[in-house]
């Protein structure tokens, strides 16, 4: 998979939605916020190419993105790191329970 061009499509999903994408130094991988009422996508620009654009995908799931048309391969690609981590939180969560 092309990850660069990936990531792409991504970042014009969230101008599409209205979203400022932002990327960044820091101690954190990123996500989707509202800060002093703009919705803002932060993404560590030191992350992989892969990593960056499961953030992405996340959080254009987060934002929602049901009602746009989305190419099905990229629509594929959300769902399915969406659906990673929704599992890697239901996982956490039994482990905390035990």
């Amino acid at each position: 998979m092309n990850y660069t061009k990936l990531i792409e499509e991504l970042e014009m999903l969230v101008s599409q939605v209205g979203v400022k994408l932002r990327y960044e130094k820091g101690d954190f991988e990123g996500g989707y916020c509202v800060l002093k009422e703009e919705q803002v996508l932060v993404v560590n620009k030191r992350l992989t190419d892969v990593r960056r654009a499961s953030i992405l995908a996340q959080a254009l799931m987060q934002i929602g993105v049901e009602a746009i048309f989305i190419k099905p391969n990229i629509r594929d690609f959300i769902d399915n790191e969406s659906a990673k981590y929704l599992q890697s939180k239901k996982n956490l969560v039994k482990r905390v329970d035990v």
